[in-house]
């Protein structure tokens, strides 16, 4: 009988435990705000499973165009367990993303989540940015009707819509929360502000500008 090295045995069990969403012990959670008579699994409490009805698991809020008209010229409609309770414990989510001609999705980070994105209509640059150990090399692509890109969890990445009509895209994410964290935003309008002298310091600028940065309305197109 052959047996494995201590340290094969816990490499396999590391893989397991560092998984994006733990898999799920039962067919169902879905998620519920009210914890009475609940259980609390994964970040949510979940509903008796024998009350579970047809439209927990029913969505319909992708039926129509996200709002556009905004300083981005775009809109992400997100089908994320917050928005879509019958997603808890299934480790899956889902974007809807409309953009206006030259619309933009800034780039951003799902903390939690790979992201698979597949176009629909129009035509969108896409590219995400890989961490310093791989020389923050940029990977980008120009995608068109029926294209697909995936961006790798934690990854910066963006869309952008280089046509002059409307696009739309569906992103599909490997977590039921895959977060969401906006560079722009988090940096220069975070509560309370980052300070200026650190900013400056690390972006090797002006602190005239970090101020001007710091003022600024920063848009969120979620």
């Amino acid at each position: 009988m052959k047996f494995f090295p201590t340290f094969v045995l816990l490499a396999l069990a590391s893989s397991c435990a560092f998984a994006s969403d733990t898999s799920p012990l039962q067919d169902f959670c879905v998620a519920v705000n009210v914890p009475n008579s609940a259980v609390f699994v994964n970040g949510k409490f979940c509903k008796d499973p024998k009350l579970a009805l047809a439209d927990d698991f029913f969505f319909t809020k992708f039926r129509y165009p996200g709002n556009t008209s905004n300083q981005l010229g775009s809109k992400v409609t997100t089908a994320f367990v917050d928005q879509f309770p019958g997603l808890n414990t299934l480790g899956i989510a889902m974007a809807r993303l409309d953009f206006a001609p030259y619309g933009l999705n800034p780039p951003h980070i799902h903390p939690r989540g790979t992201e698979m994105l597949a176009v629909m209509e129009g035509t969108l640059h896409v590219g995400f940015v890989t961490s310093n150990q791989l020389n923050n090399t940029l990977f980008t692509k120009v995608l068109t009707k029926g294209d697909v890109f995936v961006f790798p969890q934690g990854l910066i990445h963006f869309q952008l819509n280089i046509g002059q009509t409307n696009a739309l895209a569906f992103a599909f994410l490997s977590s039921q929360n895959p977060g969401l964290i906006t560079i722009a935003n988090s940096v220069f309008a975070s509560k309370p502000p980052i300070n200026v002298d650190a900013l400056t310091k690390a972006f090797q600028v002006d602190n005239k500008l970090i101020n001007y940065l710091q003022e600024q309305n920063w848009f969120d197109n979620h």
